[in-house]
């Protein structure tokens, strides 16, 4: 019975004291800081999984408003040059209207509407392509239809037989031109 008590009380106090105050190995003991660890975690994963979702509606507003956006700029692409046409249009419903018109009204009123219609254009930057007779043939700008004998450096303007027009720095229709002839 001895041996047993000497058993019980251990033989060092300080190692009786460490004893007690180390954590206790039982796995409920352990499942505790475990348990708060997972709890931390999946807080984190939910707002983590939070954020995630506000970016992603985020970038789907962000691609549905610039849809929007290009539709509507297609959409009304031509607002301002329609805005500039409309005086042109009336004008020339105004000369239709007129009871009895004579060669020389009818002729001031086309002018007047030539100047409206050279307005609107310049306005919306469609400007004239109209190479003057010499100038070097650009495919970029002109349409040769016709190569004709000249008195003139090959492949130059002889004549414009259509006007082309640019919009900015597009072509919108090349020059209708006959070229010279290589001598």
């Amino acid at each position: 019975m001895q041996d047993q008590e000497n058993q019980a009380v251990p033989p060092n106090p300080e190692a009786a004291e460490a004893a007690a105050s180390a954590p206790p190995s039982t796995p409920e003991a352990l499942l505790s800081p475990l348990e708060q660890q997972l709890a931390d975690t999946e807080a984190k994963l939910a707002e983590m999984h939070d954020a995630f979702m506000r970016a992603k509606a985020d970038g789907e507003n962000i691609r549905r408003r610039a849809q929007e956006d290009v539709a509507k700029a297609h959409k009304f692409a031509v607002e301002s040059f329609a805005e500039a046409m409309v005086p042109v249009k009336d004008s020339l419903e105004m000369a239709l209207k007129v009871e009895a018109p004579t060669v020389e009204s009818l002729k001031e009123g086309v002018e007047m509407t030539l100047k409206q219609l050279a307005s609107a254009f310049e306005r919306n930057r469609l400007i004239a392509i109209e190479p003057a007779q010499g100038e070097k043939l650009d495919p970029n700008k002109h349409q040769a239809v016709a190569v004709v004998p000249a008195e003139q450096e090959a492949n130059t303007v002889v004549a414009v037989l259509q006007k082309g027009y640019m919009i900015a720095d597009r072509l919108l229709r090349p020059a209708i031109v006959t070229a010279a002839q290589a001598k």
